[in-house]
């Protein structure tokens, strides 16, 4: 799975089509990444002894096969390639515009 923590994402399946956020959580045992403001879900919170119960909306996870990176440069949704940088180091880029993701 190509993605971090901090990575700029568009949803590309489901019923968040279309939506853009940052990525918050990876769950790589899963497959799974949670992204800011984007799969919201209520969740009941029971009472405990400082505070009421309540009903609270939280970002579930969402199957990474579902995100696509965002490109730098052109501001829409690309594949992700492999690079070495000038120091050797192993690097992310943008299939579309060549653009170092990391």
């Amino acid at each position: 799975m190509n993605f971090k923590t901090g990575d700029k994402v568009v949803v590309i399946a489901g019923k968040n089509k279309g939506k853009e956020g940052k990525v918050t959580h990876v769950l790589r045992d899963q497959n799974r990444v949670v992204i800011e403001g984007v799969n919201m879900v209520k969740k009941h919170m029971k009472a405990n002894g400082q505070s009421a119960g309540s009903i609270v909306e939280v970002e579930a996870p969402i199957h990474a096969s579902n995100v696509m990176h965002v490109d730098p440069k052109t501001g829409k949704r690309t594949r992700v390639g492999h690079s070495t940088d000038k120091k050797g180091k192993k690097i992310r880029v943008a299939k579309k515009s060549n653009e170092s993701l990391d």
